[in-house]
């Protein structure tokens, strides 16, 4: 096929994608979706097969892939013009309870030809704890409803006692607005896709699909020659299960290449916890494959061919590919130890390729009553949880960019913005001193957040790792690790709480402070070989202290400080 007219096709349907993205951009409600872009979009198939996507969070990118697949299979011939579908469990492709996903059929006169779908995190899908993070769950029934495919929309008309029952198990009414948004989104996806057809054909898209399918495999093997044959091995820890805040479960991964494939091993991984800190399979599978994209030195399509070269083992019943029913909220956050173990394993033979550990997110989500409306509110404090990341060759890690599941995409929020729309008021947002581990390119800055609560009665549910010297951000290659992570309450009769890192806290006192630190990302190579003036400037900037920059760089800085 003529490689121009592919390449329009192509750049075509990653635009049709941008619009899907830039409607929830400016039509959802809540600070999640506006602020937090925290969702991802593509086109697929009429078979389920993945087309094009676009990853505002990476981790939703892959993870999409099996709940869209779920649906075509499960409604099979019983899928219509005007139809919309909703989904959300874990053991039907889902990747967490609280990620739900919108698809669409395309027909083109009257041939289904192509799905739209947008999966986005939802303030609230019901369960135990509002905001649906409950450190307490045992099962995936205690952590909010399950929604296997399920069509919500049928011809065109609302399904309004499948609406109703939904959304009367959530306890906020801006999720049905963003849902709403989402069915949008996907409208004018399925538009600008039926303009394409009307333009070249389905028959010629599906050749042009076809060519960038075989143009991905031969970029994805390229990248693989390159690494040499071998098996490549390493393991990591992570900590806290949610009941045992001491328990140690380790991730083991066996990298295996052969000449232009490629296999990741995850067999001697943990077994599944008895709390939510277990990775449903769709989660572990994009987490590597967010790995293997960030080994590239090139950008390339990511589809569903990408899957003809690489090979993904998780035995079943470990943390990373729980058995029924086992609860799973907390999955999400794993990515940030699964790219990491990834990353170590090729730090030797990929030197210049790889990345320093990320910041393993630790956030919180607060929920309570706002005193001035009397209306619940909840929030992920996104600012807060927006750690730093790894060094990696020539280039130090991104400051206060947050976990590596959302690739930095992760917006803030803007801080007036979290002032008017909560009960907060915030009194301190800056990078945090020492937080970035050494390196001769240095990890990332972390932040440190200080907000007052003003609703009396308030809760956090806190989730996430790095809160010990052992679970911190890693450095590779001589590097050190970066700051542990810390979330701590005032109260105010001057009582003081330290967070554990799965953790419930409840009935907090109105004037409560609360603070938080999210470390940085690891450093990499020798820190003795980092620049003397990049050394004193970021002492003068306050960055680092002097005392950091003696004891990791080796350079006394007093006296030398204009």
């Amino acid at each position: 096929m003529d490689q121009i007219l592919v390449s329009v096709i192509s750049n075509r349907l990653k635009s049709i994608c941008s619009q899907m993205g830039v409607t929830i951009e400016k039509s959802a409600h809540s600070p999640l979706l506006v602020e937090g872009r925290d969702f991802s979009l593509g086109l697929y198939a009429a078979d389920g097969t993945l087309i094009e996507q676009t990853e505002y969070i990476p981790i939703l990118g892959y993870a999409t892939v099996p709940g869209v697949k779920a649906i075509v299979e499960f409604f099979e011939d019983d899928v219509h013009p005007g139809d919309v579908f909703l989904h959300n469990d874990t053991y039907t492709g889902g990747n967490q309870n609280s990620d739900w996903k919108v698809v669409k059929p395309v027909f083109s006169d009257g041939e289904l030809v192509a799905w739209t779908a947008i999966i986005g995190h939802q303030a609230d899908v019901g369960g135990a704890v509002p905001g649906s993070y409950n450190p307490h769950a045992t099962d995936l029934w205690q952590e909010g409803l399950r929604i296997p495919p399920l069509k919500i929309i049928e011809r065109g008309k609302k399904r309004r006692d499948v609406w109703d029952l939904v959304f009367g198990n959530v306890r906020l009414p801006i999720v049905a607005d963003d849902i709403t948004a989402m069915i949008g989104g996907c409208a004018v996806g399925e538009r600008e896709f039926l303009k394409l057809v009307d333009h070249y054909d389905i028959g010629t898209i599906n050749h042009a699909v076809e060519e960038i399918f075989k143009s991905t495999e031969r970029i994805a093997k390229k990248i693989i020659r390159d690494i040499p044959n071998g098996t490549y091995r390493s393991s990591i820890m992570t900590y806290d299960d949610g009941f045992d805040h001491e328990k140690e479960m380790n991730i083991d991964v066996a990298i295996h290449v052969t000449d232009e494939h490629m296999t990741f091993d995850f067999t001697g991984t943990h077994e599944q916890t008895k709390g939510y800190v277990n990775a449903p399979l769709p989660v572990t599978v994009s987490s590597v494959m967010i790995g293997f994209f960030m080994l590239s030195d090139q950008d390339f399509p990511h589809n569903d061919a990408i899957h003809n070269c690489i090979d993904i083992i998780v035995p079943e019943g470990t943390m990373l590919n729980p058995k029924f029913p086992a609860a799973s909220g907390f999955g999400n956050h794993l990515s940030d130890q699964i790219v990491t173990v990834v990353m170590m394993a090729l730090s030797e033979v990929l030197p210049e390729r790889v990345t320093a550990g990320w910041n393993p997110q630790l956030g919180a989500i607060i929920n309570g009553v706002d005193p001035e409306t009397d209306e619940q509110f909840v929030d992920i404090l996104l600012n807060g949880a927006k750690g730093g990341s790894g060094g990696t060759h020539e280039a130090n890690g991104f400051d206060h960019i947050g976990l590596i599941a959302s690739g930095g995409a992760l917006a803030a929020q803007d801080p007036e913005m979290f002032e008017i729309t909560l009960p907060l008021f915030l009194k301190k947002y800056e990078y945090a001193t020492d937080s970035a581990g050494a390196g001769q390119w240095r990890g990332g800055f972390g932040v440190e957040t200080v907000f007052e609560i003003n609703s009396p009665g308030a809760q956090l549910s806190v989730f996430g790792d790095g809160e010990s010297p052992n679970s911190v951000a890693k450095g590779l290659l001589g590097g050190t690790d970066g700051a542990a992570n810390l979330i701590e309450l005032e109260y105010p009769n001057g009582e003081q709480y330290r967070s554990k890192m799965k953790d419930l806290i409840s009935d907090i006192p109105k004037g409560t402070i609360y603070r938080q630190i999210a470390g940085g990302g690891g450093g990499y190579g020798d820190p003795k070989k980092r620049p003397k003036e990049l050394i004193l400037k970021e002492v003068k900037q306050g960055l680092i202290s002097p005392e950091f920059a003696l004891k990791h760089y080796g350079v006394e800085t007093r006296g030398l400080l204009v």
